[in-house]
């Protein structure tokens, strides 16, 4: 069993940057990825980014590319998202999930944080 636990969302102005952070406890599996998505109301959750935990392989949704980075802190068991260049359309709960390597599906999320971006 794994428990995710998201922080760092909050209110941001157009163009500012926020860090978001999710802090896996329980065990954490060689095989796992840890990664970010989001979701609107009355939209489906959309995958923003992922990090595999055990080499550090990186994937970003071709949204965020070039604005956001992933990073996780293996003593920590802490992932983490770096959101640059906000914009208001990018608004929404970001959720932190882990799945295992090679399969398709989450195995946990995390509760959501909710991230707002002003114009």
């Amino acid at each position: 069993q794994v428990q995710l636990v998201e922080s760092g969302g909050g209110l941001v102005q157009a163009g500012g940057s926020l860090r978001l952070s999710c802090a896996a406890s329980g065990r954490i599996s060689s095989t796992y990825v840890m990664g970010w998505f989001r979701q609107v109301p009355g939209k489906e959750r959309e995958f923003v980014a992922h990090i595999i935990w055990n080499g550090g392989n990186i994937k970003y949704a071709d949204s965020v590319k070039g604005v956001f980075t992933i990073s996780r802190d293996i003593a920590k068991n802490t992932v983490f998202l770096q959101m640059g260049s906000l914009e208001p359309e990018e608004a929404a709960v970001y959720y932190c999930a882990v799945r295992t390597i090679n399969r398709a599906s989450v195995d946990y999320w995390g509760q959501g944080t909710q991230v707002t971006v002003s114009s």
